[in-house]
């Protein structure tokens, strides 16, 4: 009637359904939950389900039972997203939707405490005391339910029980499988002492090839391999996890999905064509998903660990890596990917899915050459770095450029680019170099522009300075859901700084530094479009005052729940444009028409 979620603190997760009013934990075996550590006491807790309700009683442990940190005196109600810690152990208890009203001694302890009366001790608890370990037989407990492993996550715990969905016995089978493979592979090969660096990564592939081929033959030959599986697919699975990227390698090589996904061991979802979904793949353990995480961060000098469990880092192709492992991660390390495109999209592919319309592209590629500053604004997974790329473009070849980011992604076609890439502390937690630090050296470096992957925090002053100072036409994203939020945003960022700025001087050093925000959004159906390119017209009073030339307009959605909409000129010209005209500057007018 239970289901638990149990993760150790640095380690991995797991989850369990009990179908019975009560279980036990301590570190003896008799326990439904048995974890075997000196800090766990022989009989450490209950939980009891009654009414529906969910109640942990700790059983006079020597080290205590704590709910959300705090130790409990006396038996306590759980709520879902309560965190019980017991020793080194961190648990999630949901009730199951067949928990009925079951009364028992704990149950009576609890009812007595809601109702402010004594709570009746229990006599035979002397026994649990901790005396000398492992000697005494645990008491009679009747024989649970074989545990059934979850693959969703506690938040759809209510969800599973619900729809009563079963986890797939063919992949589970399959999983499992893999995971046979993968550990007879260590034995068999002692992937861990061997020299990588001497083998080289061809001879490595090979030699682990043939030790897989050579296992499965084994396992086909004693019976132990399931004739429906298929051997190559086997085969490349386990050595994609062993030495690759795991499942991960069919996602990266599929040009179709954009984002990858890994929620813990047995959950990955992939973004294919703007949607959501759950793939069939899973890895087989969560030290599998940690062994990933390492390949992918130590090439490039960053490092994971549980002093420092969260990282940014970047594929050989560019794509863009976030890790976070336990115990910052409670149910298993996570990995999202924002793949990198092998072909540079061009402002006519935006075009081409209507993003954005052939004269709006003709705008934005005017404002870059004219050398306006411009923000890119939107949401995560809007395509904001996918845009300032593709903006990038237009900048002239003879002129010097300089681009910042946390985890490189820019690819820009021009020769004359520096890149430069921030840097996280050492062991130590010295040595770390920021945005900021990189935008203050940009300025010692001569750039005709300034290009910054996105403003987080105190460089966006820094960044307003150099646009205010000699460098126009720079370039920068954030993240804002309307470009009056843009603003807003900008102003709370340069606060970060430290700097202890006038709100209406922030507001004047915006209104002469930006000239441009391109608003990006991503709708319900997948799709991604510029929503409004508006100008920074300037100061009214203490307000910073915008003008929209273009924005979309949408009138609602189609048949198959796509979004439907036009883009729409406002009529508006910006004032540039008038000072371009006046310098005899060629400029097509007619995209400001009002359609």
């Amino acid at each position: 009637m239970f289901l638990i979620t149990l993760a150790e603190k640095g380690g991995g997760t797991e989850q369990r359904e009990y179908h019975k009013p009560e279980i036990t934990i301590g570190r003896l075996p008799g326990n439904d939950i048995m974890l075997a550590k000196g800090n766990v006491s022989k009989y450490h807790s209950r939980i009891v389900a009654k009414d529906g309700k969910c109640i942990i009683v700790d059983m006079k442990s020597t080290n205590g039972t704590f709910v959300n940190g705090k130790k409990i005196a006396a038996p306590q109600v759980l709520k879902p997203t309560d965190q019980i810690y017991i020793g080194d152990y961190i648990i999630n208890v949901e009730p199951l939707e067949d928990a009925g009203p079951q009364m028992t001694r704990a149950g009576q302890a609890e009812e007595a405490y809601e109702d402010g009366g004594e709570e009746e001790p229990y006599e035979e608890e002397e026994q649990y005391e901790e005396e000398e370990p492992y000697e005494e037989e645990p008491p009679p407990a009747p024989a649970p339910k074989a545990p059934v492993a979850g693959r969703m996550p506690a938040s759809m715990a209510s969800a599973l029980a619900k729809n009563k969905k079963k986890v797939d016995p063919r992949m589970e089978r399959y999983t499992r499988l893999q995971k046979e493979i993968h550990d007879r592979l260590i034995e068999y090969l002692d992937l861990r002492r061997m020299d990588m660096d001497r083998l080289g990564d061809d001879e490595l592939w090979r030699r682990t090839e043939k030790a897989i081929r050579d296992i499965i033959d084994q396992m086909e030959a004693d019976g132990e391999l399931p004739e429906d599986v298929d051997r190559e697919e086997l085969l490349t699975d386990v050595i994609n996890e062993a030495l690759g990227l795991g499942p991960l390698e069919a996602f990266l090589a599929s040009d179709e999905i954009s984002e990858i996904m890994v929620n813990h061991a047995n959950q990955i979802y992939i973004e294919r064509k703007g949607q959501l979904t759950l793939s069939e793949k899973t890895f087989s353990s969560n030290q599998a998903v940690l062994g990933v995480i390492e390949r992918i961060v130590a090439p490039i000098g960053r490092r994971i660990d549980e002093s420092s469990p969260l990282v940014d880092a970047r594929l050989k192709d560019g794509s863009r890596v976030n890790a976070i492992i336990p115990p910052l991660a409670l149910k298993g390390p996570c990995i999202t990917i924002r793949k990198f495109k092998k072909d540079s999209l061009k402002i006519s592919d935006l075009v081409k899915y209507k993003t954005l319309t052939a004269q709006m592209a003709e705008f934005l590629e005017m404002c870059v050459k004219a050398r306006r500053n411009i923000v890119i604004s939107g949401g995560t997974g809007s395509g904001k770095t996918t845009t300032l790329n593709i903006i990038s473009s237009f900048i002239p070849d003879s002129e010097r450029i300089v681009t910042v980011e946390d985890a490189a992604e820019l690819q820009l076609p021009q020769d004359h680019w520096v890149q430069l890439e921030s840097r996280p502390p050492n062991l130590e937690g010295k040595g770390a170099i920021t945005i900021r630090d990189l935008v203050k050296n940009c300025l010692r470096m001569r750039p005709d522009r300034i290009v910054v992957g996105e403003c987080r925090s105190g460089e966006t002053l820094d960044m307003l300075q150099a646009m205010n100072t000699g460098h126009d036409g720079s370039l920068t994203t954030l993240h804002a859901n309307t470009p009056r939020d843009a603003i807003a945003r900008l102003e709370t960022m340069v606060l970060m700084s430290g700097m202890d700025l006038p709100v209406k001087a922030i507001r004047e050093q915006i209104a002469s530094a930006v000239h441009m925000i391109v608003q990006q959004t991503r709708f319900s159906d997948g799709t991604r479009k510029i929503c409004y390119v508006t100008e920074v017209s300037g100061m009214e009073v203490d307000i910073v005052t915008l003008q929209d030339i273009f924005y979309y307009k949408q009138d609602g959605f189609t048949e198959d729940h796509k979004v439907r909409g036009r883009f729409v000129a406002s009529g508006f010209v910006p004032k540039f444009y008038d000072e371009l005209q006046r310098k005899g500057i060629p400029v097509n007018m007619s995209i400001f028409r009002e359609d």
